[in-house]
């Protein structure tokens, strides 16, 4: 609901796969792709996920903002792309990086270090 583009340049056969929600959307983590590090959560359209896809730099939908914004161009923190993967329901991307820096705007590594509800007796 908002200004994103009604077209893409996204591989039509890869945009029919994505089951995106009301807005158009689809939920995309960002892994760090050597230690499995699970860094972020962001959001995709078809648009993003392309430019994603031909650019090498993470792209994500903003919500708040209502526009695109790629990952670094503000802080510096970028995400080089290594690999992407539409999980099995076509609902979720996964986007596996090489984070520099933080990746969470608070300045943590992952958006999910300051806030941990259990850790497993033994870990």
């Amino acid at each position: 609901m908002g200004a994103m583009p009604a077209t893409t340049s996204l591989d039509p056969a890869v945009a029919a796969r994505l089951k995106r929600n009301p807005d158009g959307l689809v939920p995309a983590i960002a892994q760090q792709y050597d230690t499995g590090e699970v860094l972020m959560l962001g959001w995709m359209d078809a648009e993003a996920l392309h430019r994603t896809l031909t650019t090498g730099r993470c792209t994500y939908w903003s919500r708040s903002r209502r526009e695109y914004w790629v990952k670094g161009d503000t802080s510096g923190h970028v995400q080089h792309v290594k690999s992407v993967a539409l999980d099995c329901d076509g609902d979720t991307v996964l986007v596996r990086v090489d984070q520099v820096g933080a990746a969470c705007h608070t300045g943590d590594r992952t958006c999910f270090d300051a806030d941990v509800l259990l850790t497993a007796p033994g870990q």
